[in-house]
């Protein structure tokens, strides 16, 4: 599988004050290969370093060194952001924070008109993409009557209906319910194997990561494992060690 995403000795310091000279980095020598298609979790801690990492991917961070390109892009490419930006499109944590418009189909229409898309084909876009989230009866709603769960499936569909080869999810379901943490893993999924978008989920939940084709976890700005879901889990002791439970279902499996 060729590479679509490849990160290569990544380093990151936030910008702070002269007083906080000895501020540690939030990615430590990060090193890692997404090829196109793949369902890739990334888990961990709170402050581990996994959103941080997310947002290089969509180019929002630059490294302070090393280097992250996508489909062959260096994101440092300042030319080629806006192709970086269509290419991966970002889920946030908080669905309220990138609905933008009334009506859902509106909201769903913006990141296309932000773009440039033709009329015509941001109708089709939209409809296509409430479709795909199973959203679609639901297009003339106002999106502040929807559920948390149904809310971020409007988030992204916004984001489908750019076309993206990539969406990286940055914790979706954290501050959802059960119903809708179930809603939107059953999107994810679904867009990644019937549609084949390539998708990188943050998440903190194990539950989750379990459905992912591979799993990769950090702990301090480091990669700590990587492999397949049965790989990661079955290192039960170097999982415990760095504070990390192994979910109950994947030991009955393994």
């Amino acid at each position: 599988m060729k590479d679509f995403i490849r990160i290569e000795n990544l380093y990151f310091q936030y910008e702070a004050s002269e007083e906080d000279e000895n501020r540690s980095y939030a990615l430590n020598g990060v090193d890692l290969s997404i090829g196109r298609g793949e369902f890739v979790a990334v888990l961990g801690h709170n402050g581990c370093g996994k959103s941080t990492l997310a947002k290089h991917i969509n180019s929002i961070y630059l490294p302070t060194t090393g280097d992250v390109t996508v489909n062959g892009i260096n994101t440092k490419d300042d030319d080629r952001l806006f192709e970086i930006r269509k290419t991966v499109g970002l889920v946030l944590q908080n669905p309220d924070n990138q609905i933008v418009a009334g009506i859902v189909e509106e909201d769903v229409a913006f990141g296309c008109e932000n773009i440039g898309v033709e009329q015509k084909e941001i109708r089709k876009r939209v409809d296509s993409a409430l479709k795909a989230v199973d959203m679609y009866d639901y297009r003339l709603h106002s999106p502040d009557k929807l559920s948390g769960g149904q809310k971020q499936r409007i988030a992204i569909a916004g984001i489908i209906a750019m076309e993206p080869e990539c969406i990286v999810l940055d914790e979706p379901t954290a501050m959802l319910d059960p119903q809708g943490r179930d809603e939107v893993m059953k999107t994810i999924i679904r867009l990644n194997k019937e549609m084949g978008i390539t998708m990188i989920l943050i998440t903190h939940f194990m539950e989750e990561a379990v459905l992912a084709d591979r799993v990769i976890v950090m702990d301090s700005g480091k990669v700590l494992t990587d492999g397949t879901p049965r790989e990661v889990f079955s290192q039960v002791e170097l999982l415990k060690k760095h504070r990390l439970s192994v979910p109950q279902a994947s030991l009955k499996s393994f």
